[in-house]
């Protein structure tokens, strides 16, 4: 057989992971695909196209369906190679993709905190925060990045995977909200793209391009400002523990835009398959494998996500029961942790986790070869007796057994522009 190198395992095994995502969520993590989906033919007339779907084919992009739509799971360069670059550099990524909405009205607030578990009201005006959308049992519907533009409009971005189920259980609870009187309007932006541009060296690529003072800008801001004389909307955020920033902007400057990014010699495009990398070693959760409507946050550990204003009264979906575990951990049994595993295949989404003594305690969620610390890493769910960093563990992958140990997340230190 074919001779396994690392950089195609690390193609599939990222092919498999986006996979689970594209595929329709339904409250539990989607099967991977039987034939890898970046085999398949990205000319599929069903698949959607961003603005840059041409220039991705220019610059040599690898298609692949993914959440509806024709994306790039890498250019010329290896997904190795990509996140090498990302770590050291700057990196551009299309995740047009990804539902840009927003919520506006006088109420806009108010609803928002009824269906995600943040204190939005709390935020300045400028600012957001991760949060977690969730259902009536309180297992978490999607992951977002709520920003409070002000107290009338708050910016939303929400997983383009999830993008029809997100936008129904928003609509079905807007309506309700409006049959009170309640002033609030739910507005997808369609008419815009979103760029992610991630790295050390973003900041300096994007400074001679704005009249702002990037530095003032720091982790979870946001900012309408220009870069290069197009109009944006700017967030100091990401998805792959670097510093960053994410740019919303008409589609028709999209093109433009990012040409003017790469005039600059440390940027560079970037594929989904290094983003799935870089999140991975960031210890981010993906939607479908280490998040579903049958996890809650407290489990995924991301009880921090609960705004503690909120703690009392829970007045969100799915408050009673999170309420209730929040005052009765051990009704919790799992928590979600980081592996770094042993030599031999890299640990793939449902591999068996188990004891030091073989008993089974848990499932790995996300796996991968980590491009920079050059070793095996994985997370999952254990059950909490088990989740303690320093706990010795196995991974057993297709019958075959490898030594693991629970670790602490993010496995690379992460870089986000905090004032001093």
């Amino acid at each position: 057989c074919a001779r396994r190198t690392p950089r195609a395992m690390a193609l599939r095994h990222a092919a498999q992971r986006l996979a689970q995502r594209a595929a329709p969520l339904a409250g539990q993590a989607a099967r991977p695909l039987l034939i890898p989906f970046y085999r398949h033919m990205a000319s599929d007339a069903n698949l959607l196209k961003t603005a840059l779907y041409d220039f991705h084919l220019e610059m040599g992009g690898k298609m692949v369906p993914f959440a509806g739509h024709s994306m790039p799971i890498q250019y010329k360069d290896s997904i190795m190679e990509a996140t090498q670059h990302c770590r050291s550099k700057a990196s551009i990524f299309d995740v047009s993709h990804m539902l840009g909405s927003s919520m506006r009205g006088k109420d806009a607030i108010e609803f928002v905190e009824s269906i995600v578990v943040g204190d939005i009201r709390g935020l300045k005006n400028g600012t957001g925060t991760l949060s977690v959308v969730t259902n009536d049992k309180g297992g978490i519907i999607d992951d977002t990045v709520v920003t409070k533009v002000n107290d009338e409009d708050v910016y939303i971005v929400l997983n383009g995977a999830c993008s029809e189920k997100d936008q129904a259980h928003i609509n079905k609870h807007l309506k309700a909200f409006k049959a009170k009187g309640k002033d609030c309007e739910f507005i997808v932006h369609g008419d815009r793209s979103l760029l992610a541009f991630q790295g050390p060296k973003a900041v300096d690529v994007l400074q001679p391009l704005t009249d702002i003072d990037l530095g003032k800008l720091y982790f979870g801001m946001f900012t309408e400002t220009s870069i290069a004389g197009k109009p944006v909307w700017l967030t100091r955020t990401g998805y792959t523990g670097e510093d960053g920033f994410e740019i919303s902007l008409k589609k028709t400057d999209t093109v433009a835009l990012t040409k003017k990014l790469l005039e600059n010699p440390d940027a560079r495009m970037c594929g989904l398959g290094a983003r799935d990398s870089l999140r991975l070693e960031a210890g981010l959760c993906l939607y479908g494998n280490d998040l579903n409507e049958e996890i809650g946050p407290i489990e995924a550990g991301l009880t921090w996500t609960i705004g503690k204003s909120r703690r009392e009264k829970c007045d969100f979906v799915g408050g009673d029961v999170i309420k209730a575990q929040l005052a009765d951990p051990k009704t919790v049994t799992k928590r979600r942790i980081g592996l770094k595993v042993g030599k031999g295949a890299p640990a793939r989404a449902g591999s068996k986790i188990l004891s030091s003594d073989g008993v089974e305690v848990g499932e790995v969620t996300s796996g991968g070869f980590s491009p920079v610390l050059q070793e095996n890493i994985a997370m999952g769910y254990v059950l909490k007796s088990h989740a303690k960093a320093g706990t010795e563990l196995q991974v057993e992958t297709r019958g075959r057994k490898s030594e693991a140990v629970a670790t602490k997340m993010p496995f690379v230190t992460c870089h986000y522009h905090r004032p001093a």
